[in-house]
């Protein structure tokens, strides 16, 4: 019904740059929220930011100052301007998102998943 698909991810130096894109697509209502996620070697995975449909963000602590997230509704992507790279920033990337869908008369929400693009922070 509903797929993200991210693009962007790659290998970089400390103290780079990177901006990652996700885009969705399919029988699209409306998107609620999108968000990006990682999951590091050996750890869970965690929050990196998230971006409601008013507009408001919010960002995990290691990233605050760093990472900027932005959506284009009329394009129905979501990017994550990654700035100021750590080695510690080194994982695979999540796209997220809520997403109400509309068959008809009836309305649905879904929480669908990006594949995962891979970030690696390397000198």
């Amino acid at each position: 019904q509903v797929q993200l698909v991210e693009s962007g991810g790659g290998l970089v130096q400390p103290g780079g740059s990177l901006r990652l894109s996700c885009a969705a697509s399919g029988s699209i209502f409306r998107i609620n929220s999108m968000g990006w996620y990682r999951q590091a070697p050996g750890k869970e995975r965690e929050l990196v930011a998230i971006i409601i449909s008013g507009g408001s963000a919010n960002y995990a602590d290691s990233v605050k100052g760093r990472f900027t997230i932005s959506r284009d509704n009329a394009k129905n992507t979501v990017d994550l301007q990654m700035n100021s790279l750590k080695p510690e920033d080194t994982a695979v990337y999540y796209c997220n998102a809520h997403i109400t869908v509309v068959n008809g008369i009836t309305y649905k929400s879904l929480e669908v998943w990006g594949q995962g693009t891979l970030v690696t922070v390397s000198s």
